[in-house]
């Protein structure tokens, strides 16, 4: 039994709450997904159940954690790699399953060295060495390749441990998850709430609308027949106003007729406004938000967006692949898979490569690593606005208020900010420029469940050329017009519509 007890957390650079009061408890086999939308505070909430040290630099909290011995997958890793020792062989059957071998964990090669996957394998690995009484995993999906997102998902069904878990992969969390818990963040993200059910993902979504649209539905009634008996009582009381003024003063008796009748208009209508105090609110919801790509930027049908031979791609003296051929046509959206490891980055980084100075099309680069793209010391404004003139940065604003960035987060230095919201900057970016060819590593890594519908609508009804490289399964079955694997011998084509 792994249980959480009124934990509440603070930022201390803007005293705002993310959670309040947050309990739950997980039991044999229970798997939580924490979900909710970029920025709000799920990683930290994650760190500070599972050591509070975590997170003091920049939080205050309390509360209680209780089950005993917790594993925990942070969302980055730059540890070095395990010292091996003659314990890795007692699990040789785990890492067969991981794709592990012991040539690498005998190795001399850091975190840092491996593919995202790879880092993702050893991290499991060394959790379930640990024989941890429950487990607390932050976006363990991440750079995983199909078949291990396959292999997690057959270890979450089958593991009795409690896992609460942190992910990005709808797929995953739809087989997987029995409860859910969802963090918000409303009315300008100033208020925090959690929801904690006990059901699929798919459930909780229905019954979450099926809730909003009933009380919706019954507020709105609410207040139209409020409306209905307020303009009655409106008719009622201007008629015995008037009655009132113009009685004759030689009628005592219906005067005093008159004044009874006013106070009895006058209680119905407190009584009326002490009702529309107990009314029903409007559902607060926090809804995802992707500012779209203009309709008016396209590619022409047949315009060649790509054509690319390579003899070979080869990383840190070591060759990942070769023979790799790429032809794309505007407007085509084009996916590319792979296992961990075959190359599919580093094709990405030498497609960008030949295209950034292209004046034929306008050509956008968003890498796995934000880093790569994203000056380290900028703000989210200073990164938007080139020119830094007002124009530019009143757009910039506009655009991140779109997309739910408050003013600390628009102002602060961007690698304060969270992976999702870091992924919207990008896209923006793409957006204000007016990019026409798109080349996107890992597109919704870093967007959660609720907003990771809106961006493949948004990348789907695209009118020029993407080429992206991504595992996320939904996007590649509801995006991609083509979608090939990476493989030692060259891109093969897995299907095409």
């Amino acid at each position: 039994m792994f249980e959480v007890q009124n934990i509440t957390i603070t930022l201390k650079r803007d005293g705002r709450t993310i959670a309040r009061n947050v309990s739950f408890t997980l039991g044999p086999g229970d798997k939580a997904a924490l979900i909710g939308e970029e920025g709000n505070g799920k990683s930290t909430l994650m760190k500070y159940i599972y050591d509070p040290a975590l997170v003091e630099s920049y939080c205050a909290g309390e509360g209680r954690v209780s089950g005993g011995r917790l594993g925990y997958l942070p969302q980055s890793m730059d540890r070095a790699l395990y010292d091996a020792g003659t314990e890795y062989y007692l699990y040789t059957d785990l890492m067969d399953s991981l794709g592990l071998n012991t040539e690498l964990l005998f190795s001399e090669r850091t975190l840092g060295s491996l593919s995202g996957g790879e880092k993702v394998k050893v991290q499991l690995l060394r959790l379930q060495m640990d024989e941890p009484e429950a487990l607390l995993l932050d976006e363990p999906t991440n750079d995983l390749d199909i078949e291990t997102l396959e292999y997690m998902e057959r270890f979450l069904k089958a593991t009795r441990l409690p896992v609460l878990f942190i992910s990005h992969d709808e797929v995953l969390i739809e087989r997987t998850a029995n409860m859910i818990l969802h963090m918000e963040m409303l009315i300008r993200k100033s208020q925090c709430r959690m929801t904690v059910s006990r059901e699929g993902y798919g459930a909780y979504l229905a019954r979450r609308r099926a809730n909003f649209d009933h009380q919706e539905q019954v507020a709105q009634k609410q207040r139209d027949d409020y409306d209905k008996q307020m303009e009655k009582w409106r008719q009622i009381y201007s008629r015995v106003d008037h009655e009132q003024r113009t009685i004759s003063r030689g009628n005592p008796s219906g005067g005093r007729l008159l004044k009874k009748k006013m106070h009895s208009v006058q209680s119905m209508g407190r009584r009326f406004e002490r009702e529309k105090e107990s009314f029903l609110d409007f559902p607060e919801e926090e809804k995802a938000i992707l500012t779209r790509f203009d309709p008016a930027v396209t590619l022409p049908e047949g315009k060649t967006a790509l054509d690319v031979g390579l003899k070979e791609v080869s990383a840190g003296g070591k060759t990942l692949c070769r023979n790799v051929r790429l032809q794309v046509v505007g407007p085509r959206i084009v996916g590319i898979t792979g296992k961990n490891g075959a190359g599919k980055s580093t094709l990405l980084r030498l497609l960008w490569e030949q295209v950034k100075d292209r004046r034929d099309v306008t050509a956008a680069y968003m890498p796995q690593d934000y880093s790569e793209a994203l000056p380290s010391g900028k703000t989210a404004v200073e990164y938007l606005a080139e020119r830094y003139d007002k124009e530019q940065i009143t757009r910039a604003r506009t655009c991140l208020g779109s997309m739910r960035f408050t003013h600390e987060e628009m102002t602060c230095p961007m690698e304060r900010l969270s992976g999702g919201q870091r992924a919207k900057i990008l896209f923006l970016d793409m957006v204000i420029k007016g990019a026409n060819l798109l080349l996107l590593d890992e597109p919704t890594r870093n967007f959660s469940p609720l907003s990771a519908p809106v961006v493949r609508a948004a990348l789907r009804d695209f009118g020029g050329a993407i080429v992206s490289v991504s595992h996320d399964r939904k996007y590649l079955w509801e995006v991609c017009d083509q979608v090939y694997s990476l493989e030692a011998d060259g891109l093969k084509r897995i299907w095409e519509e």
